[in-house]
């Protein structure tokens, strides 16, 4: 396993579409295994492969509170959402930046494991915030895009000063 990097918005490799995974291979499960181990210690509850710049349709998400229930999710689709919840957001590509945003409050996914096997599975809550917001990875948008410009304006100006400062 190998800790990953993770690009940092607005970066904009962070706004690809990632392709299909054409077949669930060793290289796929090293993939998956890797995002994992970069997830866990960044710390966080997700990971698109976008986000370490592989430009791949694969997530990993464990919202469990002792990060026991690693969910890969390869080529995933959303084929049902309804409900609405608002809550606060973040994100490893956005350290230290937390805003509310309204998502799906039940989504269902469709996706392949691990094995290729194809599968689906009803969320609710934060695991439906989370599938939504690493399916938006994987389309190119990051989360801050759902807020007002002036708001993204402020934290591309933050995000660049914290850059300088840790430089």
């Amino acid at each position: 396993m190998a800790l990953l990097p993770i690009l940092r918005y607005p970066d904009a490799r962070l706004h690809t579409s990632a392709a299909p995974v054409a077949v669930v291979d060793d290289g796929i499960r090293q993939l998956v295994s890797d995002m994992a181990e970069t997830m866990y210690e960044a710390p966080g509850i997700g990971l698109a492969a976008t986000q370490v710049n592989v430009h791949q349709r694969v997530i990993v998400i464990d919202v469990s509170e002792d990060k026991s229930a690693l969910l890969a999710l390869i080529n995933p689709e959303i084929i049902e959402r309804d409900g609405e919840q608002t809550g606060e957001e973040g994100c490893l590509s956005v350290p230290g930046i937390y805003e509310k945003v309204t998502r799906a409050e039940h989504v269902r996914v469709r996706a392949l494991n691990e094995r290729g096997e194809r599968f689906e599975l009803d969320a609710h809550g934060l695991l439906a915030v989370c599938i939504q917001h690493e399916v938006d990875h994987l389309d190119g948008k990051v989360f801050v895009e759902y807020l007002s410009s002036l708001k993204v304006n402020l934290i591309k100006r933050k995000l660049a000063k914290k850059a300088r400062i840790t430089a």
